[in-house]
């Protein structure tokens, strides 16, 4: 009959101890083996591919304003951050970052699409068909042909949104939206290619159509009493209750004598 005996405690302490020290000495290995394979100059970013309709952002940008934000390897690097640095690039709007093995950077770039100038002249500042204001070099684009839009900070959506419904009113009579203006106090007006400032004043969506929709029926007939056609509008105060007033090249109701005032017309 056999009897299995117990180990003596110094044994079993030489056993445990061991057992540690290799434990150790495996997950030192390990981690020395995972640094080496993470940081080998072989799983560096080596290049960097672009995709998608890339019309005005330069190589040059990516390589300058990117490359030097890019932190870590192939498998260190954080994407987050990474589509943080293509974002930083003129005229891109949206990117998406894949990796490729072994050390490539795919992307797929979306580029800001210009629709008008934002702010005052001199500036870099454009807002896009999504109502985004962006900053990038406006020699990139022939900004002679871009409408310009103002308004307090924040309200790019709702200008690039009234621009779209007033565009086609104005059409009805050739007029083209040079510029459109949303003021501190909530006022719009709107300047046309052909010289005339049209005061829509504040109010809804569908009051300022309403105003506006007067204006363009009734100004035919109106500047026709005067020998003229449309294109002789100066300026539209539509701010009024029960009508408009208008001012127009060649047209005065005011007296000849020492005090001289606007031209202009009262429908």
């Amino acid at each position: 009959m056999s009897q299995t005996l117990p180990l003596p405690t110094d044994v079993r302490l030489m056993n445990f101890a061991a057992a540690v020290l290799g434990t150790v000495f495996l997950v030192l290995t390990l981690g020395s083996g995972a640094w080496w394979l993470l940081n080998h100059p072989m799983f560096a970013i080596q290049s960097i591919q672009v995709q998608g309709e890339v019309v005005r952002s330069h190589p040059a940008s990516y390589r300058n304003q990117v490359v030097p934000q890019l932190k870590g390897n192939f498998f260190t690097l954080n994407l987050s951050q990474a589509q943080e640095a293509f974002k930083s690039v003129p005229w891109v709007r949206d990117v998406v970052v894949h990796r490729v093995f072994p050390g490539q950077l795919r992307t797929v770039v979306v580029e800001h699409q210009p629709m008008a100038t934002w702010g005052e002249e001199g500036g870099n500042f454009m807002v896009n068909e999504q109502g985004q204001v962006f900053e990038a070099p406006v020699e990139d684009v022939d900004i002679e042909k871009l409408p310009r839009m103002l308004g307090p900070e924040g309200s790019s959506t709702r200008v690039v949104a009234m621009y779209h419904v007033m565009v086609p009113l104005f059409g009805t009579l050739d007029f083209k939206i040079e510029k459109i203006e949303l003021t501190a106090r909530g006022s719009w007006r709107v300047w046309t290619d052909s010289g005339a400032l049209v005061e829509l004043g504040r109010g809804t969506s569908s009051e300022l159509v309403e105003r506006l929709d007067l204006l363009l029926k009734t100004l035919p007939q109106v500047t026709a009493r005067y020998s003229r056609t449309p294109m002789a509008l100066l300026g539209a105060d539509l701010r009024h209750k029960d009508g408009y007033a208008l001012r127009l090249r060649g047209v005065s109701t005011i007296e000849e004598g020492p005090k001289k005032g606007p031209e202009g017309s009262r429908r």
